[in-house]
């Protein structure tokens, strides 16, 4: 039965589109571009978002790349991401989206982004504006030559930041600081994964090097009292995804996650869930685990996702009310036990 995480209003910051292409639109795409003779059915399917560690994860997400091979396939995928979200009472969602990984099926960033735009704007009732994912894995030359193809088409497709993804050890931020300058100058807003599957420094690098807003995952802080402490200070928003993190070896479980240690020191968390579908999660649940550990309601931690997002004063004043509105007509309903 539905219950106060599902009913909710609920907002998301870090959520990879491709990631969370529900399960049934994703077999169809499968099966569109011919099957795969190793994932016979959609149970099969499911089987496969069993990950080994963060190299596996990253395995996997190709793997599935190879099934979104062109414009149709994004629009398709795209309605089906803000349908599913809508469903879910997720009233605003920045999702990011990985240009480079498609560039091999001879996709363009702008065709991407249009793409993905006709596709979220099929579906009304959430709004989802769109972050570019760079892929740190290009090297900083490709990125800034994706940065450049974004820029052309960011007012039409509302893509309003950029962010890098991909193995953190192996491509640091500072690599791309030129990068970042380019893209604040032109009005981009900056986040960047750091934290995750790389230690405090990557999240150093993210804040010095790359003067980014905020910082995807970053919950490796917790191994750095003065980076911590300097997190808490600034207020720095963290995109914080619990169920990611245990699913791909970065926290051992719930009980030990990060997330517990940041909410306690007064750190800028906000929650999210990722790559929802290859985690067989939801931002929901990640609300529901949350609960059984001390943590702010989930109203304050929603009203934190709304002053860290893209959106403007008034909209985020409107839909702080909104919110408000919501739990104060709801005051009797706790927690789940």
């Amino acid at each position: 039965m539905p219950d106060v995480f599902d009913a909710a209003p609920k907002v998301e910051l870090h959520l990879h589109l491709e990631g969370a292409i529900p399960l049934d639109t994703l077999w169809t795409l499968i099966e569109g571009h011919g099957g795969d003779p190793s994932t016979p059915d959609i149970s099969a399917l499911r089987s496969r978002f069993a990950y080994r560690d963060f190299t596996h994860f990253i395995e996997t997400w190709l793997w599935m790349t190879d099934y979104l091979r062109s414009e149709e396939d994004f629009t398709l995928a795209a309605e089906a991401v803000a349908r599913e979200l809508d469903r879910q009472k997720v009233v605003y969602a920045e999702a990011s989206f990985s240009p480079t990984d498609f560039a091999r099926h001879g996709l363009t960033p702008q065709q991407l982004a249009a793409a993905i735009r006709r596709g979220l704007d099929r579906v009304p009732g959430t709004r989802i504006v769109l972050n570019a994912d760079l892929v740190r894995d290009t090297g900083p030359e490709h990125c800034g030559r994706t940065l450049d193809a974004i820029l052309e088409v960011a007012d039409d497709a509302d893509v309003r930041g950029i962010t890098i993804g991909g193995s953190e050890r192996e491509y640091p931020p500072e690599q791309f600081a030129s990068v970042y300058a380019r893209a604040a100058a032109e009005g981009m807003r900056l986040t960047a994964h750091a934290g995750e599957a790389a230690g405090p420094a990557s999240i150093r690098g993210a804040l010095e090097a790359l003067r980014v807003e905020r910082i995807g995952h970053g919950v490796r802080a917790v191994e750095d009292a003065a980076l911590l402490a300097h997190l808490v200070e600034r207020q720095t928003p963290l995109e914080v995804c619990p169920t990611s993190n245990i699913r791909t070896g970065v926290a051992a479980d719930w009980e030990s996650h990060p997330i517990h240690t940041l909410l306690e020191v007064g750190a800028n968390v906000t929650v999210n869930s990722d790559d929802p579908t290859f985690f067989s999660s939801s931002l929901a649940d990640e609300f529901r685990r949350l609960a059984k550990g001390a943590a702010p309601g989930m109203e304050t931690l929603t009203l934190a996702a709304i002053d860290a997002s893209w959106l403007d004063g008034p909209d985020k004043a409107w839909l702080a009310g909104l919110v408000r509105a919501w739990w104060a007509e709801r005051t009797a309903i706790r927690w789940a036990p």
